[in-house]
């Protein structure tokens, strides 16, 4: 009985889904073969291994952009994964294209995201000398960190979308160009939001040239975006906006960074994040004893250097433990108040 649900599910799929959609009979596997699940296909299941995994939990603490807001209304990484996984799933489902390749995609793409939101990031890709990309963590993070160094196992096209999430990248799938795109326009729309939500910006700030295309509400314009997205898609075989929205979109994208990823007041502590970082870096880069086991393990059965092992669990992190781990290795217990 199982086996025929599994079976009839992928079925379903090859006759609804769109001809440009990732069908689940139809994936290019998993690294290592294990057998099918009875019930669920495969991307199925590989959004239920990110939703039960550590590093998914741990995004709720891990900061977006905002470090330590005074509110309890501002995203976190948490927050920012699950806005991309509905409105990546919004347009999906009107494309015909495979939901469950879409969430698991976009629930996954920051799984190897630092503490400190990008701060934490630039902090680790500066001291360590083999570099450091939340996007290429976020996949050793399944491949190779969760599970006790065992790995999650997902199937190639899950893995390809969460490595090619970012501007530069190009997933391989419909359904991770879609997950690429949601990541920018839920980011520049909740950022927004935020902003407007801390004093930084008001939604009259917004440029008219911008404005009158996309709207001037971040309600507007986040309908405004999905419906594009759909509408300039629709029975194509690549995911795209049309040209005005698209460039709309990036003059946008620009105005973010003036006025809020750069933005000396938004920003004033990320210069502290990152000197916290860098500090925790060279501390257990000289006493590599007190890493977890199984980070020792992989560094002496699989070779990992002492520097990427050090990033492995620092970038790990959540906000909250990385300052804790600061205060107790470098603030003398007696300063404490």
């Amino acid at each position: 009985m199982g086996m025929l649900i599994r079976e009839k599910l992928e079925q379903w799929e090859k006759e609804y889904l769109s001809p440009y959609a990732s069908l689940s009979m139809k994936s290019k596997g998993r690294k290592r073969e294990e057998e099918q699940c009875d019930i669920r296909p495969v991307y199925q299941r590989d959004r239920d291994r990110i939703l039960h995994s550590k590093s998914f939990r741990r995004l709720k603490d891990k900061t977006q952009v905002f470090l330590t807001p005074e509110g309890d209304h501002y995203r976190t990484r948490l927050t920012h994964t699950l806005e991309v996984s509905q409105n990546a799933r919004t347009i999906a489902k009107a494309l015909r294209l495979n939901e469950d390749l879409v969430e698991a995609i976009a629930l996954g793409h920051d799984l190897g995201h630092t503490p400190f939101g990008h701060a934490g990031e630039r902090a680790l890709n500066e001291v360590c000398p083999y570099g450091f990309c939340h996007s290429e963590q976020s996949v050793r993070t399944v491949e190779a960190l969760e599970k006790n160094g065992w790995g999650l196992n997902l199937t190639d096209e899950v893995k390809d979308g969460i490595r090619n999430h970012q501007t530069k990248g190009v997933p391989y799938t419909l359904e991770g160009r879609i997950v690429r795109l949601s990541d920018k326009i839920a980011y520049i729309h909740h950022d927004m939001d935020d902003a407007i939500r801390g004093g930084i910006l008001k939604d009259s700030d917004v440029p008219k040239e911008i404005g009158d295309v996309i709207g001037y509400t971040t309600r507007e314009r986040l309908d405004h975006f999905i419906h594009d997205i759909v509408t300039a898609s629709y029975g194509k075989g690549d995911i795209m906006m049309s040209p005005a929205v698209a460039a709309a979109m990036w003059k946008l994208r620009e105005f973010m960074f003036e006025r809020v990823y750069e933005n000396k007041e938004a920003k004033n502590q990320e210069s502290k994040a990152e000197e916290l970082m860098a500090s925790l870096y060279h501390y257990y880069l000289k006493h590599l004893k007190k890493l977890p086991e199984y980070l020792k393990v992989r560094m002496e059965q699989y070779g990992d250097a002492p520097e990427v092992a050090v990033c492995d669990y620092i970038g790990a992190m959540t906000d909250r433990f990385a300052i804790a781990q600061y205060g107790e290795l470098f603030i003398p217990k007696s300063w404490h108040y």
